[in-house]
């Protein structure tokens, strides 16, 4: 236990005091948030808004086309296809048809427009098809204004919740699907960056020769199992620091508004009203915390960190072993990466459908399999525990995975002890296995 606690503090102080870790520890968080503003920002300043020159046939569209941020109309009076350029727009609508209705109707461009002005245009048209219909049957326009406001007003307040006995729970589909999705994808991603991490520092010291002198003093598993609990501590350890800077950001937000303006927004909850924008970005920010707060983080936090740490485990022993057998030739270590790397990606592939599903077979199996059980778990234990995933199902994961991460270390001991010392020779997954269970 004393030389895998030395191993585990050198592999753990040597990468903590790295600068690239402090670093990029640092600054992921700001980098991370800066991604999701400029994406924001991007989004909502994409949509270019076109000029559309209509050409109505019927007279019973261009006086109620209207226009948006994506398409902006025009109404000449003698336009073609060859002319529309010439006016000035970048695009030309035709409905075709008579005084009793619009046979079809045609957008010609010479270059895309855009699927949110193909959208708007579409969307105007039925609209207005559906206006008509209403007012050949005795619907006048302004009792169709009125509807459609009443409508907006007195809309059907619908939420959805989990019955468990006589215990109701509110059921945030969207948030057990961010969650779910997020928990997946941030395990996915450092499955590969920090086993990739262990198996560089494996083959730098099979080149360096360091490994030899190390082996003849400890056991191959202890050596495995110092190696590898190290870069986890400090995977963990950045990790921790990542949610504390995010938590910080994200509850410094409320400082950035008036609290006299969250409060009001907070009574004005269940009413409908005119906001300004500053309300109205307090009421955003309150219903956003408002159901962020409803989930069960203790548990979820709680199951992360195992998922986080035991998937990595498991999948790092293996990657160790891989670094131990290749030299310095990158496409050969990329050659056996490839069976390591498939479960990790096929478990990704199950986790997307997982979430939509997360109590169908897929779903379950994904979450059982040591391979896969990482990242589908985590999908699935925001929908609910023990509604979606019951208690026997979480520890069976949880007992599998332990177990596959003290075979796969064992096995990666065995592959360590004899592909540490072996030089210009390249060795295939069947060798490999070989020297575990038989031996050189």
């Amino acid at each position: 236990m004393q030389k895998i606690w030395i191993i585990f503090k050198r592999e753990y102080i040597t990468r903590v005091r790295n600068k690239t870790f402090l670093l990029s520890t640092f600054l992921f968080p700001v980098i991370l948030l800066l991604f999701f503003l400029g994406s924001a920002y991007l989004g909502a300043n994409s949509i270019e808004d076109y000029k559309v020159a209509v050409k109505d046939e019927t007279g019973l569209y261009a006086k109620q086309l209207k226009n948006s941020s994506a398409v902006s109309f025009g109404f000449p009076a003698e336009i073609s296809r060859e002319t529309y350029k010439k006016e000035g727009y970048e695009g030309l609508l035709i409905i075709y048809g008579n005084a009793r209705g619009a046979d079809s109707a045609r957008l010609y461009s010479d270059k895309q427009l855009g699927l949110a002005t193909d959208e708007a245009i579409r969307e105007q048209l039925t609209r207005i098809d559906e206006d008509r219909i209403l007012r050949t049957h005795g619907v006048s326009v302004s009792l169709l204004d009125s509807i459609r406001t009443n409508a907006s007003k007195n809309s059907v307040s619908y939420r959805s919740f989990q019955v468990s006995g006589t215990e109701l729970k509110e059921d945030n589909k969207a948030l057990a699907y961010g969650i779910g999705f997020g928990s997946g994808l941030l395990i996915y991603i450092t499955l590969f960056v920090y086993g990739a991490s262990v198996m560089r520092g494996v083959m730098e010291e099979k080149m360096n020769r360091i490994a030899e002198v190390v082996i003849s003093s400890v056991r191959p598993f202890q050596l495995m199992m110092g190696k590898i609990t190290g870069i986890a501590a400090v995977g963990l350890t950045q990790l921790l620091l990542w949610l504390l800077v995010i938590t910080l950001l994200f509850y410094s937000s409320s400082f950035l508004i008036n609290p006299q303006t969250i409060q009001d927004a907070q009574e004005a909850n269940q009413q409908i009203g005119s906001f300004n924008k500053q309300q109205e970005l307090a009421m955003n920010l309150y219903e956003v915390k408002a159901t962020v707060l409803t989930a069960n983080w203790g548990l979820i936090i709680s199951c992360f960190l195992f998922y986080f740490l035991a998937g990595y485990l498991f999948y790092a022993a293996l990657f160790a072993a891989i670094g131990s057998v290749v030299n310095e030739d990158p496409q050969e270590a990329q050659s056996l990466m490839l069976p390591v790397s498939m479960p990790v990606i096929f478990g990704f592939i199950i986790m997307t459908s997982s979430i939509q599903n997360p109590t169908g077979p897929l779903a379950f199996w994904g979450s059982i399999i040591p391979f896969t059980s990482p990242i589908v778990m985590m999908a699935r234990i925001p929908s609910g525990i023990p509604e979606t995933v019951s208690w026997w199902e979480l520890a069976l994961s949880m007992s599998l995975l332990i177990a596959g991460f003290l075979f796969t270390t064992w096995m990666s001991g065995k592959i360590y002890r004899t592909g540490i010392l072996m030089y210009g020779k390249k060795p295939s997954w069947k060798q490999m296995i070989k020297w575990v269970f038989v031996g050189r």
